[in-house]
């Protein structure tokens, strides 16, 4: 009997600057009609376990407390009546200014391995924009509104925006606008003081260290200058020289007119009527900007997810279905993680072995990457006819083009657009000497500077579960 539905259990992590938290969902997959190899398609994404939140734990200023935040992953799983080893897919996150502490690899590596072997693991100011985007519902707003929605995240060190345009993300960005950035005690002693708020405080003209002292009236000057800082580089690209020293990635693709904007976020939460005690400079952070959005009377939605958006989105949205044809070879194992998509322009018109090698070749030499150095997915658009004889052409020239890799006895991982992988994978194996270590998978929209997990097969080892983490989202 053919399954029709799949439903996955997912989860979200989130290691921010000020907190961490995580969310369950369930994931609904059905078949697609309308898809020559009627893949699956998420057609439902439902948020059954919102955990705590809880201050990220700290051994000093520049090392996250490992053992603290296993703990809290496992406790969080207990509440929940969850087990690990049911989890089959989702990420882990590091973010904002955490993913720059010296521990933050190894952070990711073990919660990634308590949290379910089909977790991928992931940091990046433009992927945190993109789940952001997801998690909040924004890019979905601007799909069911038909307005140009610009979402902005602001954690603890970061802020992540991104810009959504018919349920599509076109554009991303990161500045170091964040709660977190300098926190005083009630006493009004600094206990924290990130880079990024450094360069503010130089900038004014001022010096301040770890345990001095500081005025309410320097710290509602600090807070003002980055609330300037973010509704400057949410509303055009950065020109003031500060801006310009805080920003993490390149600026937002203005081209198009913002109908509205959208906030998440821990900070985000205090901005839409949220309250709570704080040691750090989000409350007064989120009065400056809401103050500055309002004078500039530029349109302010509230979205449907806040503080939770990254974990939700992270947990609920980063994942893609391949077609139900694809081909593997069973000695294979998954899942196989943080694999580097290279797009390569094979033309139909120009097929032959020359070309393909010619081009497979580019393609490494713009990830500067040797063949056979790493594992990578190479990512075809229409390269070949479904006709045996091109085929057979186009196979050879594939291993013509990989010769190192096939000697190193790397996975082949090939994916095309169109549905043509298990025609190219059943070709290869009968046409080539690659007889083993072969993966090809169709049906998938990917972008050269994504990076991909690939899980284990489901339904009879023909629908592989792809997690993509896109890095550049720009048109």
């Amino acid at each position: 009997m053919e399954v029709n539905e799949i439903e996955l259990l997912s989860v979200g992590v989130d290691v921010g600057s000020s907190t961490s938290h995580l969310a369950f969902s369930n994931l609904l997959l059905q078949r697609d009609e309308r898809s020559s190899s009627r893949r699956f398609l998420i057609k439902d994404r439902r948020v059954i376990y919102e955990g705590r939140i809880i201050d990220t734990p700290l051994l000093d200023d520049r090392t996250i407390d490992i053992d603290r935040l296993a703990d809290f992953l496992k406790s969080e799983y207990g509440h929940a009546g969850i087990d690990p080893d049911d989890i089959q897919t989702g990420a882990v996150i590091i973010t904002g200014e955490t993913a720059r502490k010296q521990n933050a690899q190894q952070i990711v590596e073990v919660l990634s391995k308590d949290a379910g072997k089909f977790v991928a693991a992931t940091a990046g100011p433009n992927f945190e924009s993109v789940i952001a985007a997801l998690g909040s519902a924004a890019t979905r707003r601007s799909r069911e509104t038909g307005q140009t929605i610009l979402s902005c995240d602001i954690g603890g060190g970061t802020a992540n925006s991104a810009i959504s345009v018919n349920g599509r993300i076109v554009s991303t960005s990161c500045v170091s606008v964040g709660g977190r950035l300098l926190a005083v005690t009630d006493a009004g002693k600094i206990w924290r003081l990130a880079e990024p708020v450094k360069k503010v405080i130089a900038h004014l003209g001022q010096e301040y260290a770890v345990g001095d002292r500081i005025t309410k009236k320097a710290i509602d000057t600090i807070a003002t200058k980055l609330a300037e800082v973010l509704v400057e580089v949410i509303t055009q690209p950065a020109e003031s020289e500060l801006a310009r020293m805080l920003m993490v990635t390149g600026d937002l693709d203005f081209k198009r007119e913002i109908d509205a904007y959208s906030f998440s976020g821990g900070v985000a939460e205090l901005m839409y009527g949220g309250n709570g005690r704080h040691q750090d400079i989000g409350p007064l952070l989120a009065r400056k900007i809401k103050a500055l959005m309002k004078r500039r009377a530029l349109a302010v939605v509230e979205p449907e997810n806040k503080i939770r958006a990254t974990v939700i989105g992270a947990g609920a949205h980063t994942l893609s279905i391949s077609g139900s044809s694809g081909f593997s070879d069973e000695d294979l194992t998954f899942p196989m993680k943080n694999i580097p998509v290279l797009r390569v322009d094979v033309e139909q018109a120009k097929l032959s072995e020359p070309h393909v090698v010619i081009e497979t070749d580019r393609a490494f030499k713009r990830f500067d990457l040797d063949e056979g150095e790493r594992v990578a997915a190479l990512y075809f658009k229409d390269p070949v006819r479904n006709h045996y004889p091109r085929l057979e052409l186009f196979a050879k020239a594939v291993e013509a083009a990989l010769p190192n890799s096939i000697a190193n006895n790397l996975p082949i991982i090939l994916i095309f657009e169109g549905d043509i992988a298990c025609s190219v994978g059943n070709v290869m194996r009968r046409e080539t000497g690659l007889k083993t270590n072969l993966l090809t998978l169709d049906e998938l929209e990917l972008r050269e500077g994504d990076w991909i997990d690939i899980g284990k097969p489901l339904v009879a080892d023909q629908v592989f579960p792809v997690t993509v983490k896109s890095l550049v989202f720009h048109d």
